[in-house]
């Protein structure tokens, strides 16, 4: 039966704990069907965000949706939408890794007294543009709100990447904008 919940799943994991090459160092984060960690990819020593079934809600369905999310997330390829590297299983642990954008949360940035309205809008702008890429590849972000915004400060301008579990795709997608002079 598709529904039924798998035998033998794996315990939330830990920090420290290796799924394949990527070393757990916190829980960032869980939805509905993911929980999401920060690791280290020890093969090329980098920071990812790695995302991982849930093990109580795991199903032969839920297996083939995260598969299916993997495989439309890699195919899109945009300078505002963050890199899916790998999907995999490892130990009866279904993951994917994909780059790890440091930052607050736009709904964190909205609760703060002060946030200028003019990067807000700066950032919902180029959230619109991502996901209108999505669209166009027939990709479509079901559950898009403030906190699965990401907003960090990069290089010469501020960057904002969302995340969370599109119909088709776990991306997240980054955004930049211009430092007024």
């Amino acid at each position: 039966m598709e529904t039924e919940t798998l035998q033998g799943l794996p315990a939330p994991l830990a920090e420290g704990q290796r799924i394949a090459h990527y070393q757990v160092v916190q829980k960032l984060g869980e939805g509905g069907m993911g929980v999401v960690y920060k690791a280290i990819d020890v093969r090329l020593d980098r920071p990812v965000a790695l995302k991982v079934l849930q093990s109580d809600r795991r199903t032969i369905l839920s297996k083939q949706r995260f598969m299916r999310e993997a495989k439309a997330a890699s195919a899109l390829n945009h300078p505002n939408i963050v890199t899916v590297y790998e999907f995999g299983s490892d130990d009866g642990v279904d993951f994917i890794a994909m780059e790890y954008v440091e930052g607050s949360t736009l709904h964190e940035l909205l609760n703060r007294r002060g946030a200028p309205r003019e990067i807000m809008l700066e950032y919902a702008r180029q959230a619109a543009i991502a996901v209108a890429k999505a669209h166009a590849a027939g990709i479509v972000h079901r559950d898009l709100k403030p906190n699965k915004i990401m907003a960090t400060r990069e290089g010469p301008g501020e960057q904002c990447s969302i995340s969370g579990l599109p119909s088709r795709s776990p991306r997240r997608i980054r955004m930049r904008r211009k430092r007024s002079r």
